[in-house]
């Protein structure tokens, strides 16, 4: 059984797997920084802050004991900005394909 195992995780298809996990994690942590680091502070600015916001369903308080209550916020900027970056990933991946689908038709 262990054979087997070490057969398995010696395959091309697992390490490729692992590869393509570990690159992922970190292309996602670039266009991450590159959303609220540099284009949310742009869009931000011409927009006079109008995307950083959110909308205060409740304030925040303090109850009977002093324990803080948080306030309750729908985060629409920060929504935006997932947004931003999911599409960034997904037309980068695009590329990627588009990119790798011509080099398939041209090896033949």
């Amino acid at each position: 059984m262990l054979k087997e195992f070490k057969t398995f995780i010696a395959q091309g298809n697992v390490l490729d797997l692992a590869i393509g996990v570990v690159i992922g994690a970190a292309f996602g942590k670039i266009t991450t920084s590159l959303v609220d680091d540099i284009i949310m502070p742009v869009v931000n600015f011409f927009t006079n802050g109008g995307i950083t916001g959110g909308i205060v369903l409740k304030a925040a308080t303090v109850d009977a004991a002093g324990k803080a209550v948080p306030a309750i916020v729908i985060n629409y900027g920060n929504f935006i900005s997932v947004i931003i970056n999911f599409f960034i990933i997904a037309w980068v991946l695009f590329l990627i394909v588009k990119a790798a689908n011509k080099l398939k038709l041209t090896d033949k």
